[in-house]
Order: C-alpha cells, then sequence, then structure tokens
C-alpha cells in the first residue's frame, strides 16, 4: 500500500504573523494615501473573471492560488476574513506570486464577522466567490453568495449540523433557479486515478460493494495557545479545528473525504449509524475526541466503519478498504495510487488493476471545471452532493457522541444548531461553548449527552 502521512491542521506562529504585520502595514496604509489603488498593467476585459477570497488561512490561499492558475482572464479584487494577519499574510503571498492578477488594494481588505459580504458585493453579479471560513459559517456564507447572483467554491466542511445541511441544500436548489455555479472541495471526485478506479468498481471488477472501512488515522491536532489580548471568540476560531460547533468534529472535517468515497464506491448513501468515540489521550483546552469508530448501515445491509484518530505514535492510515464479492479495492483520499486486487489480500500477485493514465492535481481540477462552466455555461452544481457527505459526518459524528444509533431521517431533520445566531456573531460574542473555572471545555460523554 501507499500511504501517506500528513497533518490535518497547522498553524503559522502569531509571533511571525506580528512581525510581517507590523512591517507590511505601513506600506498598506502608504498604498491608500497616495491612491495606488490598482495594479500596474492591470486592465480588465469583458471576459474578466473577478474572484473575492473569504477565508484567508492556508486552504483559502491555496484555493485562491488554484483559481488565479484557472484558463482565461481572472481577478482576485476582494478579500475577507476575521483576522487581518491572516488575511495581509494571504495578500502578500498571492501577490507575489500573481502579480498582475491580483488587485486587492486595502480599501478592498475586509475584516470582521460582515467581512463576507463586502467582499461579495465587490465582485458582484457574475463573479466567484472562494469560502474557506471555519465550516459553521459555510451555510451562512454559501446564502448570501447565492442571493447576490455569485458563482460559488465552497471548501469542505459544508455545515456541522442538520440545519446547516439543509441551509446549503436549498441555497444549491436556488442556484439551480439562478444558473449560478456550485463547486465543493471535495476535490478527491475530480481525482482522475480514483474516478477511473471508482468506475471500474462500478462496473463490477470486484463483485458488489459488501463492505468498506474508511480511516484518517493521524497524529494530534495542532492548536495555537491562548494569547492574553484576543477574546474567546478569536481563540476559538483560531483553533475551529478543536471546537465541535465550529467544524463539526475530527470525524466530520477530517474524516469527510473518505466518508464521500466510501459511498461514492457504494453509489448510496447510509440509512443509520452507530459508534463510539471518546478523549482518553489528549489534555489540551478543546472539546476533540482524539477517536471515533462509526459504523453505518445502507439500506441493503451492507456496512461501512469510518474510523478516525489523532494520537502520536499510533498506526497511521489514511484511505478507504472496499471488499466486494469479488475482489477489493485500496483507494480513496491519501492514497495517490489506488488498485484493485482479486480477493481481499492487497499483495502485489493480486493485482488486477492499477491507473496508468496521466498525472492529476485534483486540488487544481475541481477550480478549472468550476471556472471553464463559468465561461462556457456548462452545469456545475455540487451542493446536494457535498451536503449529503457532509450528513454522512454529522450522523457519525452524533452516535459517537451520544452512543444512539442515527437515523438518516434523524440527522437531516434534527433543528439543534451548534451555533445558534451565528448571523449575529461578533469578536466579542460569547461562543457557543465557554470553559469551566479550570478552563476546561464540555466534553460529549456517549449515554450522557443527547444527541444533537
Amino acid at each position: 500500500m501507499n500511504l501517506q502521512k500528513k497533518n490535518f491542521q497547522s498553524f503559522t506562529p502569531f509571533a511571525t504573523r506580528r512581525q510581517f504585520l507590523k512591517t507590511f502595514a505601513s506600506g498598506v496604509a502608504g498604498a491608500a494615501m497616495t491612491g495606488a489603488l490598482a495594479r500596474p498593467g492591470y486592465t480588465e476585459s469583458s471576459d474578466t473573471i473577478k474572484i473575492a477570497l473569504v477565508g484567508c488561512g492556508g486552504r483559502g490561499t491555496g484555493a485562491a492560488a488554484q483559481a488565479l492558475n484557472t484558463k482565461g482572464t481572472k481577478m482576485l479584487c476582494a478579500m475577507a476574513d476575521v483576522f487581518d494577519y491572516r488575511l495581509n499574510a494571504s495578500h502578500k503571498t498571492l501577490s507575489a506570486k500573481y502579480d498582475v492578477s491580483v488587485d486587492v488594494p486595502a480599501d478592498r481588505r475586509f475584516i470582521g464577522f460582515d467581512a463576507y459580504k463586502k467582499a461579495i458585493d465587490t465582485v458582484g453579479k457574475g463573479g466567484v466567490v472562494l469560502l474557506a471560513t471555519p465550516p459553521a459559517f459555510r451555510p451562512l456564507h454559501v446564502e448570501y453568495a447565492v442571493s447576490k447572483g455569485v458563482h460559488v467554491f465552497m471548501e469542505k466542511s459544508f455545515a456541522v449540523d442538520g440545519p446547516g445541511v439543509r441551509r446549503i441544500l436549498r441555497a444549491g436548489e436556488e442556484a439551480k433557479r439562478k444558473n449560478l455555479k456550485v463547486a465543493g472541495g471535495l476535490m478527491s471526485r475530480h481525482y482522475k486515478p480514483l474516478e477511473e478506479a471508482v468506475q471500474k468498481i462500478h462496473d463490477g471488477c470486484i463483485g458488489e460493494v459488501i463492505s468498506e472501512w474508511a480511516y484518517r488515522m493521524l497524529g494530534p491536532v495542532r492548536y495555537q495557545p491562548r494569547k492574553k489580548a484576543v477574546t474567546e471568540m478569536a481563540y476559538q476560531i483560531s483553533n475551529y479545528c478543536c471546537f465541535t460547533w465550529l467544524n463539526g468534529s475530527f470525524l466530520l472535517d477530517g474524516l469527510i473525504h473518505n466518508l464521500d468515497v466510501a459511498c461514492w464506491c457504494k453509489n448510496a448513501w447510509p440509512v443509520s449509524c452507530q459508534g463510539m468515540g471518546g478523549r482518553q489521550v489528549r489534555d489540551l483546552p478543546d472539546q476533540l475526541f482524539d477517536h471515533h469508530a462509526a459504523e453505518y448501515t445502507f439500506a441493503d445491509g451492507t456496512r461501512m466503519l469510518g474510523q478516525s484518530r489523532n494520537i502520536a505514535k499510533c498506526w497511521d492510515f489514511w484511505g478507504v478498504t472496499v471488499h466486494g464479492t469479488k475482489g477489493s479495492a485500496v483507494l480513496g483520499e491519501g492514497q495517490k495510487e489506488p488498485h484493485l486486487y482479486k480477493g481481499y489480500n492487497a499483495t502485489p500477485e493480486n493485482q488486477v488493476w492499477e491507473y496508468t493514465g496521466a498525472a492529476c492535481d485534483h486540488y487544481q481540477y475541481e477550480h478549472d471545471l468550476l471556472f471553464d462552466a463559468i465561461r462556457n455555461d456548462k452545469p456545475c452544481n455540487e451542493a446536494e452532493r457535498c451536503a449529503k457527505a457532509t450528513l454522512v459526518g454529522i450522523m457519525g459524528r452524533m452516535a459517537c457522541e451520544s452512543g444512539q444509533l442515527i437515523t438518516w431521517d434523524a440527522a437531516m431533520n434534527s433543528q439543534a444548531e451548534l451555533a445558534p445566531g451565528i448571523e449575529n456573531f461578533t469578536m466579542d460574542t460569547t461562543p457557543p461553548v465557554v470553559p469551566d473555572a479550570k478552563g476546561n471545555y464540555p466534553v460529549a460523554m456517549p449515554g450522557l449527552t443527547p444527541p444533537a
């Protein structure tokens, strides 16, 4: 097997960003005062696609780079984040590499919880917004973009609870009515080797799929230590991977790719889930479970296990194993070279298929498809599939946190919101969860915590 190891989340140290902000702020201010608002050599043409970036961390910056690498004339003309240091660092990176395709002067760099509106309004109807904030905010931002006639690229995950999934579904339907394009960051769906492998499975190469295992077994999720000057909201957003209301749990936000791949191989969505999980080793001030095991059942009775772990010095594997009536497959996110086998021993002598086509950068290809669809008015709306893949992760979280059997319908129709009133949040708002007197946050307890 070809195993890939990768940290789920990394953060640039505060000190580095502070040093950058200190030196960069004076340059920004000077440019604003002298009216140097446009990039030299840039002339907007009628076929220029305007781009806004909302959420300027590492993934957002990467998405912007991929959008700027697509064919045709395009211009990044607005950016938004709740942290100025993050936005400025992203702007510096993108400006250095894509000089003439980045025109984001100081007055189009928006900071705050309502900054997404200003960035989306800047590109206007027919523009594109890249949404890469923590998943809790995704439904809100997608809804606004669609209401303004703006095409959407939304990074995973796409919601953290049932109400959020329903909002994405409704926004996707509205996008269809408006002929807006919506692409989702489940890039494995556009990985050529994996596309071909899944097609082989659908064609019967390993027989009927009877069981699946989706894994993301990696080291600890890191976090930024608390800084005295920041609010509780700022601390939690800086560590969004560690708070359930923001990322929906590691099982959802970390495992979503391979849960989606497994459902793709099965060509079905599960009808129920039961599971377990907990916080055995992790002792950092957050809510993160450090292990999950969610067992899903499909309508035909076959099962899929979703397993995640973020504990050091343990067996690591990132991928999907599929068993069929005639053979097996090892593929999925984390497996650059998918393989199909006769029987169930994944050994070279049993291999019956491997990819022999051209190399594929699926991060780039998903943007190529989106921008091509915009320019040539091709179908592109992944909202429903992305929402349903998200619900699979939400079912798993609900089952593992509560210890209860959770059905698809119960998760979809749940009225429980992890972040009620998120539309009105500011950096001074008290977050949905707060620490106790000892600095500990509430952690779900199976058997005691109700499904939510």
